[in-house]
């Protein structure tokens, strides 16, 4: 099998990644996964799409170049990338990781700060006199 890559995005988060035939090691801007990212419900994000379509994580070594936004958003943007690349290594797993919304780009971000507002939509107290 070559190496397959791919790019997911979510918020400012751009992860771009390369699946290749190996013993099953998650490297993320070269550390290991969970030494990368320490909170377990972030870390089960980027192993998800293995578990979606029944793929034992251990045949595929994943190299992951990840920057921008926090550690959720680069998670999401991690597991959108890996997606994308088990649709294009087997067209069959689209429709499991389809059902389960991770090709599907999370649009939303921060709202802008409008002027006169200390934030996008909250405002000062009102004084009537």
């Amino acid at each position: 099998m070559e190496m397959i890559n791919a790019i997911g995005r979510r918020k400012a988060s751009v992860a771009r990644v390369y699946l290749t035939q190996g013993e099953g090691k998650i490297t993320v801007n070269g550390k290991d996964y969970k030494e990368y990212f320490t909170i377990p419900h972030i870390q089960s994000d980027i192993t998800d799409p293995f578990q979606t379509v029944e793929i034992d994580g251990n045949i595929y070594d994943v190299k992951v170049n990840v920057n921008g936004g926090g550690f959720k958003g680069q998670a999401q943007a991690i597991r959108m990338a890996i997606s994308r690349a088990l649709v294009k290594m087997n067209e069959e797993f689209r429709s499991p990781l389809k059902s389960r919304k991770f090709l599907m780009r999370d649009a939303r971000v921060v709202e802008r700060k409008k002027y006169g507002k200390p934030k996008a939509r909250k405002s000062f107290q009102f004084s009537k006199r």
